[in-house]
């Protein structure tokens, strides 16, 4: 049985992945701040719970040392835990801004950070390691989202994250990936409640649940060859998005003089193509 770290488990997508990875046979440590949520989760899913501060490094290290002594180990980590204040950029408030990059931003970086650590030393002692770590970016991390300037920047910082955390730790036996998904929760039932009411009737394409297989799989045994990916997944849907590439290049062979750059610029962007718009433009 897989030993499984879920951070923000306390409700929608974190929940349902609790529900989906229990029902798959794994053995749950799961985190959230809301300390009676939790509680009700973890008795539906026989987990070991522990309510907490995700982006307190030290409370961080203390959640993936209980997976370790509970189950002898850890073997996948799911950062899910997340905050949106959504404002325009001309109406960002520091402590607003600040709180998005803790709870999305550090609240990945810290428990990868330890559950990264106690990898590599299993790795050296000579252990087979088939760990996974899934993160949770966003489309608005991916293309930026009109009025949620602090959420799309933490949300980008989760991707770059995931692909360096990839390269890095490979050779520990750890795959990293991240997904950007589509679900009806907390922070999106109320702004977008057009999109994300339930139907009457028929498949609810957002329903948090329709997120869940893709991370218990990027979580499993079998997608050891699958490493730092985004995945896109929403309803029944899921696509691979790519990232920034290198494009064409023009090379002066000395320092350009700004007055010249304009035709090269011009024809370089005129080869390259557009960028997806940005949510909400």
């Amino acid at each position: 049985m897989r030993s499984v770290v879920i951070t923000g488990a306390a409700q929608g997508l974190g929940r349902a992945h609790a529900l989906a990875f229990a029902e798959s046979g794994a053995r749950l440590v799961l985190n959230d701040l809301d300390a009676d949520a939790l509680a009700e989760v973890a008795e539906l899913t026989g987990a070991v719970a522990l309510a907490g501060d995700i982006a307190d490094w030290d409370f961080a290290a203390a959640l993936i040392g209980t997976a370790v002594a509970e189950h002898g180990r850890l073997d996948a980590l799911v950062n899910n835990a997340g905050l949106a204040r959504d404002r325009m950029v001309v109406n960002l408030a520091e402590d607003e801004w600040d709180a998005v990059m803790r709870v999305n931003l550090k609240g990945t970086a810290a428990p990868l950070r330890h559950a990264a650590a106690h990898w590599r030393a299993r790795s050296k002692a000579g252990d087979d390691v088939a760990a996974r770590v899934v993160n949770t970016t966003s489309g608005a991390g991916l293309m930026g989202s009109v009025g949620q300037a602090s959420y799309s920047a933490a949300k980008a910082g989760i991707a770059a994250l995931t692909q360096v955390a990839a390269a890095e730790l490979a050779r520990y036996g750890v795959t990293v990936n991240a997904i950007a998904p589509s679900a009806r929760t907390a922070m999106t039932e109320v702004v977008f409640a057009d999109a994300m009411r339930a139907p009457d009737a028929g498949f609810d394409e957002m329903a948090p649940g329709n997120v869940s297989p893709l991370v218990v799989w990027l979580a499993g045994a079998d997608s050891g060859d699958v490493t730092g990916r985004v995945f896109e997944v929403s309803g029944g849907k899921i696509g691979v998005a790519d990232g920034w590439q290198h494009g064409e290049t023009r090379d002066a062979g000395r320092r350009w003089h700004p007055d010249e750059l304009g035709p090269v610029v011009r024809d370089l962007l005129s080869r390259a193509p557009l960028p997806a718009a940005v949510y909400g433009a």
